[in-house]
């Protein structure tokens, strides 16, 4: 069994969140991922838009791996700072509006309205980005809670 760990990303991950705690703001974490732990493998490698194997070419090929949102959390958790709920990138985006906004596009310009479909499309919808991306908040304490998180639609 595979079992993915970044301590780095959660050393990383609580320095920002001491910061935030001591002189406020918000961040947001927005990549694909899962809550975590999960047991497998999300190394990936990616060359012109496709996969390719990540050994082959050192050094000319983009490394990723998922996100694991619990561990961020846990990270974050004991600085001060408000670990936000993990949401899915389309259910952030729809809080946010994009439903509105491409509705405004499209009768603004009825002649691109296939195009900018297709676009939200791509963020929102299940199939495309849209719950492979998650979205997390980390705010200071008495800092509002970022929009999109709250559950009222836009």
């Amino acid at each position: 069994m595979i079992v993915e760990t970044a301590p780095v990303s959660a050393a990383i991950m609580q320095r920002c969140a001491f910061r935030l705690a001591r002189q406020g703001g918000a961040m947001l974490a927005i990549d694909y991922g899962h809550a975590g732990p999960a047991a497998g493998d999300t190394l990936q490698a990616v060359k012109a838009h496709r996969f390719v194997d990540p050994f082959a070419e050192p050094g000319e090929v983009d490394l990723t791996a998922h996100v694991d949102f619990t561990a961020l959390a846990d990270a974050a958790r004991g600085t001060g700072v408000i670990v936000g709920p993990l949401v899915t990138q389309g259910d952030w985006l729809r809080q946010l509006g994009i439903d509105a906004r491409l509705q405004a596009l499209t009768a603004a310009a009825p002649d691109r309205a296939e195009e900018w479909q297709g676009q939200r499309d791509r963020l929102v919808e299940p199939r495309e980005m849209g719950e492979l991306f998650k979205v997390m908040a980390f705010t200071a304490p008495g800092w509002p809670e970022p929009a999109g998180f709250s559950g009222d639609a836009a």
